[in-house]
C-alpha cells in the first residue's frame, strides 16, 4: 500500500514542503515518484516518518536524527527505544495530572497541602522546583531540614515502620476486615503516629492525606502493591478515625 504526498502530510500532521525537505536532506526517500511527479510512499517510509517525528518531539535536530537513523539500522530496536521513552513521558505526565488535580481539589475544599508527603519515597532535592512552585520555599526547607536531620538510621526507621504499615494495610484488606473495625482501627492509630514524626496530624489533615494516596498513584502505589484497592481501603479507615479521634 502506497499513499500520496499529501495524505501523509496530512495525517502527520505536517505539510508537503516539510516532507520534501525530509526528502532533499536524504532523511526521508519516497518509495516511489509518479509519472506526474508526485511523491508517494510506502509502509517502511511511514516508520520511518514516525521516528523522524519522534525523534523532533525529542527536540533533535534534523542532522542530528540524519545520524541517528543511520546508526540505527534495527528499526525493531528502535521502535522499542522510542516506547520506552514516550512511556516514561507518559508516567512523568500522569503524575503531573494527579499531582494537580490533588492540589485542585484539596484548596477547593480549603484543606491542608502536605509538602512532607512528597519526600515519601523519593530524592527530594529532584523534586525541590516542583515542591516550591506548589507549596512554596518554605515548605520545602522545612521538609528539607526535617529529612536531613534524621540522619541514615533514622530516615532508614521511618521508611521500614511505614512498610510495616503499609504490609499490614494489604493483610487487612486481603482478609476483608471493614475499615470501622478494631483492627482496621488499630492500624490507622499506628498510621497516624508515624505521621506524627513530621506534623501534628489533625482531623483534615489526615482524611486529606487518605484521599491523595487514592488520588495521587505516586503515593497509592505504596499501598496498592500490597493489593488493588488497598489504598481506597487506607483512606476509609483513615477517615473513619480522624472524624472519630482527631480534631481541627
Amino acid at each position: 500500500m502506497e499513499w500520496s504526498i499529501q495524505e501523509i502530510a496530512r495525517r502527520a500532521g505536517t505539510t508537503s514542503r516539510t516532507l520534501r525537505h525530509y526528502g532533499d536532506l536524504g532523511l526521508l526517500t519516497p518509495s516511489r515518484v509518479g509519472s506526474n511527479g508526485y511523491r508517494y510512499y510506502d509502509q517502511d517510509a511511514l516508520v520511518r516518518l514516525q521516528r523522524i517525528l519522534l525523534l523532533r518531539g525529542l527536540g533533535l535536530s534534523l542532522p542530528a536524527i540524519k545520524g541517528v537513523l543511520e546508526g540505527q539500522r534495527d528499526t525493531a530496536v528502535a521502535l522499542r527505544a522510542h516506547l520506552l521513552l514516550l512511556e516514561q513521558e507518559q508516567e512523568r505526565i500522569g503524575r503531573q495530572i494527579a499531582s494537580v488535580r490533588t492540589t485542585l481539589h484539596k484548596t477547593q475544599e480549603g484543606r491542608e497541602l502536605m509538602a512532607e508527603e512528597v519526600f515519601d519515597g523519593f530524592d527530594h532535592t529532584a523534586h525541590e522546583r516542583e515542591v516550591t512552585e506548589r507549596w512554596g520555599r518554605e515548605a520545602y526547607e522545612k521538609g528539607d531540614r526535617w529529612w536531613r536531620s534524621l540522619g541514615e538510621a533514622g530516615k532508614q526507621a521511618f521508611r521500614d515502620e511505614h512498610d510495616a504499615i503499609a504490609r499490614d494495610w494489604g493483610r487487612a484488606r486481603e482478609a476483608r476486615v471493614r475499615a470501622d473495625s478494631e483492627e482496621a482501627q488499630g492500624i490507622a492509630r499506628r498510621h497516624c503516629a508515624w505521621l506524627s514524626t513530621t506534623v501534628a496530624p489533625s482531623r483534615s489533615y489526615v482524611i486529606g492525606l487518605g484521599e491523595m494516596y487514592v488520588a495521587d498513584p505516586r503515593f497509592g502505589k505504596n499501598y496498592d502493591r500490597y493489593g488493588d484497592g488497598t489504598a481506597a481501603f487506607v483512606r476509609d479507615a483513615l477517615t473513619i478515625y480522624a472524624e472519630q479521634r482527631l480534631s481541627g
